[in-house]
C-alpha cells in the first residue's frame, strides 16, 4: 500500500493533498476488510463495504471517490500479488447528483477581497510587522484564487519564480513580470493562466513583506506561514473562512468557492467556454465538449475583457 502511494508521489507527481486523500480512502478499506487479507477481496466484499458506508450516512460523492481510489490501488497492486483481477473494477458506484458548487455574487466577492481585517487570525500574538505581513499574504492568496481560478493544491505549490538547482526544480511558479502563473495541475498537465491587475498589485505588496516571515525559511515558496515554511492547505482554508465571516459573506467560503466564482463570473460576461475550460485546467467543461487548446494570447484577451477584477479600476488612480 505504501509502495503505491510512493508510486503516485514520485511517478505520477500527485500533490500531498491528493496523496493524503488516497491514504484515508485505503485506511477505510483496511478497516472494513478487518481480518480478510486485501488480496482475497472480491467484488462482493467491495459492494458490501460500500453498502455499509452508505448505511452509515456517507454520501454518493464520497462513496464514488472511495471506489475510484480502491480501483486505482488494485489496478496497480493486483498484478503484483498474483490476484486474478481487480475486485473494484466491476463495481458500479452510486450516482452523485450533478451540480456545481455555489458561487459568490460579484458584490460578495468584492466585499470579501476588499475587506481588511484589523488582526489576521493566524498572526494573533505576533508583532505589528508580522501581522501586517500575514494580512498582505492572505489578500494576495485570495486575490490570486479568484483572479486565476487555481485549485488549493496549485496555489500552495507555487514558487516565487522558476528555480532550478541541485536537488530542486520548480513545478509551478509565478511570473509577475508577465502577469501569469505556470501551473502543473491534475494529471501533470501544465497550463499558463493570466493574473489580473488587482491580484498582481496584491502579490507585489506581499512579496515586499514576504521576508518578514521567510527570513530563515523556504527560499522558493510563494506563500509561507509564520515559521517561514511553505503554507499548508489547512491554514489557507482557515484564513479564507475567517475572512469570509469577517466580511459578512452569508456562506462558508472555501477555496473552491472562489475557483467556481471565477468561472461563473467570467462565463457571465464571455461567450468562450473553451477559454474558461483552459484556464481552469479541465479536460472538458461538460461531458460532451471536446477539449480544445487555445493559445495564451487569446486566453489573455478573453480574461482582460471579461474578468471583474481585471477591468475594475481604483477610483482616482491610473493604471500602474
Amino acid at each position: 500500500m505504501l509502495e503505491w502511494l510512493e508510486h503516485l508521489a514520485s511517478g505520477r507527481r500527485y500533490s500531498p493533498h491528493t496523496l493524503a486523500a488516497y491514504r484515508r480512502d485505503l485506511a477505510h478499506l483496511v478497516e472494513l476488510a478487518d481480518d480478510v487479507p486485501l488480496e482475497r477481496l472480491s467484488q462482493g466484499h467491495v459492494r458490501r463495504y460500500l453498502g455499509q458506508l452508505h448505511a452509515q450516512g456517507m454520501g454518493p460523492r464520497s462513496l464514488a471517490r472511495l471506489l475510484a481510489s480502491w480501483r486505482g490501488f488494485y489496478q496497480w497492486w493486483a498484478p503484483r500479488v498474483g490476484m486474478p483481477g481487480n475486485p473494484a473494477a466491476g463495481v458500479r458506484g452510486p450516482k452523485a447528483p450533478r451540480g456545481l458548487p455555489k458561487a459568490l455574487s460579484v458584490d460578495q466577492t468584492q466585499a470579501l477581497l476588499d475587506h481588511k481585517p484589523a488582526v489576521a487570525a493566524e498572526a494573533t500574538g505576533q508583532n505589528a510587522e508580522q501581522r501586517r505581513a500575514v494580512e498582505l499574504r492572505d489578500t494576495a492568496m485570495f486575490e490570486l484564487f479568484y483572479s486565476s481560478g487555481l485549485r488549493l493544491s496549485e496555489l500552495v505549490g507555487l514558487d516565487t519564480a522558476y528555480a532550478r538547482e541541485p536537488g530542486y526544480e520548480s513545478s509551478s511558479w509565478l511570473d509577475l513580470a508577465e502577469a501569469e502563473v505556470s501551473v502543473l495541475g491534475k494529471g501533470s498537465k501544465r497550463r499558463i493562466v493570466p493574473v489580473g491587475r488587482q491580484a498582481s498589485k496584491a502579490l507585489r505588496a506581499w512579496l515586499g513583506a514576504r521576508p518578514v516571515l521567510a527570513a530563515n525559511g523556504d527560499a522558493h515558496a510563494l506563500f509561507v506561514g509564520l515559521r517561514g515554511r511553505r503554507i499548508s492547505a489547512r491554514v489557507v482554508q482557515a484564513q479564507l473562512a475567517r475572512r469570509g465571516q469577517a466580511a459578512g459573506v452569508p456562506t462558508h467560503v472555501h477555496p473552491h468557492v472562489l475557483r467556481h466564482s471565477f468561472a461563473s463570473h467570467v462565463l457571465q460576461s464571455a461567450e468562450d467556454l473553451r477559454a474558461v475550460q483552459e484556464m481552469l485546467g479541465h479536460a472538458s467543461i461538460s461531458t460532451t465538449q471536446i477539449y480544445t487548446r487555445l493559445d495564451f494570447q487569446h486566453l489573455a484577451k478573453v480574461y482582460d475583457k471579461a474578468h471583474p477584477r481585471a477591468v475594475r479600476k481604483d477610483p482616482g488612480k491610473k493604471d500602474e
